[in-house]
Parts: C-alpha cells; structure tokens; sequence
C-alpha cells in the first residue's frame, strides 16, 4: 500500500469515526465529545473516560487506545487488528459500549 492510499483510507475511517458520534449524539444514547485534532480523535464519555483513535502514518496502521487496553489496526478488507482481535468498528462498538455504560453502535 502506498503513503497515499493508506491516508485515503485512514481518512475515511477518521471521518466515519466523526459520523457516528454525531448520529449517536443526535440520537441521544450517548453524550460523546469528540474532538479531532490532525491524524486523532479523542472521544470523551460522560463518566470522564476516553478512547484515543489516532493515524500512524509510517506503519500504515490506525491505532486504538480504551480502557480495556490499546490496540493496533492494518488495512486488509477493512481494517484488522493485526494480533487478530477483530475489526476496528466491531471492536470500537464494544470498547464506547463499555465505557458508555449503554449499547453503542459504529460502522465504517
């Protein structure tokens, strides 16, 4: 994969990331204050708890920090885990689900 295409890609996955909180907020399920900053994301809960979702643009992976620990994502069909943990939005439902205290739901 070129520095190209995974920047298209990680974009794509950020922006969607942005997507969900406002459809989650607008829905009133969760109060999540998201702020972007460049290549991260940090989503903050209302009991003050936060998931980091940031670029690393020289491995080509998106990295994900929660609570239950932090995890590493590649680009393969959608983006894996790359210690076969799952996908980044299956895994980011259940890690904002945990912390939010209620069912949450994010899709690419």
């Amino acid at each position: 994969m070129t520095d190209t295409q995974y920047l298209d890609l990680a974009e794509l996955a950020l922006r969607a990331i942005e997507i969900n909180c406002d459809r989650i907020n607008d829905e009133g399920l969760c109060d999540i204050d998201n702020q972007r900053v460049g290549g991260m994301i940090t989503l903050s809960f209302p009991n003050k708890s936060q998931i980091i979702i940031n670029m690393q643009k020289p491995l080509h992976e998106i990295w994900l920090a929660a609570k239950s620990g932090g995890y590493h994502y590649k680009f393969d069909k959608g983006w894996q885990d790359t210690k076969g943990q799952g996908e980044l939005f299956e895994s980011l439902t259940r890690y904002a689900s945990e912390q939010a205290g209620t069912p949450l739901r994010f899709s690419a």
